[in-house]
């Protein structure tokens, strides 16, 4: 009997310790609240990057002292500050309209066109032109075959032979996934954990932060802006690492900007990366768009990179929904858990329509592109706008004059043309738009024509 008193005894001090800890959580978020409305008063940004470093250094301090382990430590941590910002947020008058992305303006722009309205979609990278017809041939033959069963989860042997001999890999470092956004899901989802830190270069596709957020993960912003041609602060994004940091997510050439960094800056955010153990999360989805030299992270000799590339752009195949990443086969054996658990595998017809694909030149719809690329940064131009040309993707990301970016939007869809807020891409670019280069001239010039008068009335 001694040891059952003992055993409950113990289990009353947990209670009662467990009960303490909600107590001072409690207490913690309200003063967090205060925090937060005399930051608004002041003009203060939520965030404060100098006193989470001093709280971090005090709980390593604490944590080495009575033997607690770090990583569980700065979860705990990391899991207080990301409900202070969120309790500090809501304590904010809100400011103008609410955040838009590009996802949800497409979508305002189906319902009006289901409506009757005629729109001019800019605001998505969807390629207006064909697949490969190789592509539907081999749809109508999967059927023949009957290719429509469950598959391996990390994709029918064949393609992930094609894309492993097309990256230099062996086969069991390559999944194929329900197009590059779950290959990015996954693998921040089985490589990171709640209170963990994600770091992210913006402006960015959002995809980053959502999957972050969706698993109780922070994202670490460094800002990149117009004056520097979007190149970021490397000095800064060192400072910026600290030991709740495990992942950087690179995303060249960039969606929206454009920009591919040069071989120097990679070398040396890949040197980051090295020196503190770091995975390097590398959407590649737009690298066949590149128009000046543009090296894959695999070539940097690095075996914590993640590899995430799609068929959805190359060869105008979004609905498709193929994309694939490729690692070390201990990670992909990981995301391919993950994949498992969601979604068991890619459609099998798909992926015998994603291998066809493969033997297919997608050199014409990379000239198409490009063409249209010069063609929206010339009627920009005439509209006076600042940007920075495009080194790749399908993408112009112009600064406006005046007004904000959901304010022009919205007057835009009231007219027909639907184009992306830049703070899609980031909270602080919202003097920032997003115009897609995936219609023919004529549908462009049309809507930048549109855009033009819309930005008259705003002057």
């Amino acid at each position: 009997m001694a040891k059952n008193d003992e055993l409950e005894s113990l289990r009353r001090q947990v209670r009662d310790i467990t009960a303490q800890i909600i107590r001072d959580v409690h207490r913690r978020m309200d003063l967090a609240k205060q925090i937060g409305e005399i930051k608004s008063m002041l003009g203060i940004d939520v965030k404060d990057e100098k006193v989470e470093h001093d709280i971090r250094l005090m709980v390593l301090s604490l944590a080495d002292q009575i033997g607690m382990g770090r990583d569980f430590a700065l979860q705990l941590l990391n899991i207080l500050l990301a409900e202070s910002e969120h309790v500090q947020a809501q304590k904010r008058p809100q400011k103008g309209q609410q955040k838009q992305t590009h996802l949800g303006i497409f979508m305002k722009a189906k319902q009006l066109e289901a409506s009757g309205k005629k729109i001019i979609h800019m605001e998505v990278g969807e390629p207006d032109y064909s697949p490969p017809e190789a592509v539907g041939d081999s749809l109508a033959e999967s059927f023949k075959q009957r290719q429509y069963h469950y598959t391996d989860t990390r994709g029918i042997p064949k393609l992930r032979d094609a894309l492993a001999k097309k990256e230099g890999v062996s086969e069991d470092q390559v999944v194929v996934t329900p197009g590059g956004r779950f290959a990015v899901f996954s693998a921040i989802t089985s490589l990171l954990k709640a209170g963990q830190e994600l770091m992210v270069i913006e402006p960015a596709w959002p995809a980053y932060k959502e999957c972050a957020d969706f698993i109780g993960a922070r994202t670490k912003v460094l800002r990149t802006t117009i004056e520097n041609k979007w190149t970021p602060d490397l000095k800064q994004l060192e400072e910026m690492v600290n030991p709740s940091t495990k992942m950087i997510a690179l995303n060249y050439p960039n969606n929206p900007t454009g920009k591919i960094l040069d071989g120097k800056t990679m070398e040396r955010i890949v040197s980051i990366a090295k020196d503190n153990d770091l995975y390097i999360l590398s959407d590649e989805v737009y690298a066949d768009y590149a128009f000046k030299k543009f090296a894959s992270i695999h070539e940097y000799d690095y075996d914590k990179c993640i590899l995430v590339s799609s068929f959805s752009k190359r060869y105008a195949m979004t609905g498709f929904r193929v994309g694939y990443a490729v690692a070390s086969k201990d990670v992909i054996a990981k995301m391919s858990r993950v994949q498992a658990v969601g979604i068991t595998s890619v459609a099998e017809p798909m992926q015998y329509a994603a291998l066809a694909a493969l033997g297919e030149d997608p050199s014409e719809n990379i000239r198409t592109m490009k063409k249209r690329l010069d063609f929206v940064s010339g009627k920009l131009k005439e509209m006076s706008l600042q940007f920075v040309e495009p080194d790749g993707a399908m993408y112009v990301y112009p600064e406006l004059p005046k007004g904000d970016d959901i304010m022009l939007v919205e007057k835009l869809l009231e007219k027909g043309v639907a184009i992306a807020p830049g703070s899609g891409f980031g909270d602080h670019y919202r003097q920032f738009v997003r115009i897609s280069a995936c219609q023919p001239e004529k549908t462009l010039e049309m809507g930048l024509d549109i855009m033009a008068s819309v930005i008259k009335e705003f002057a």
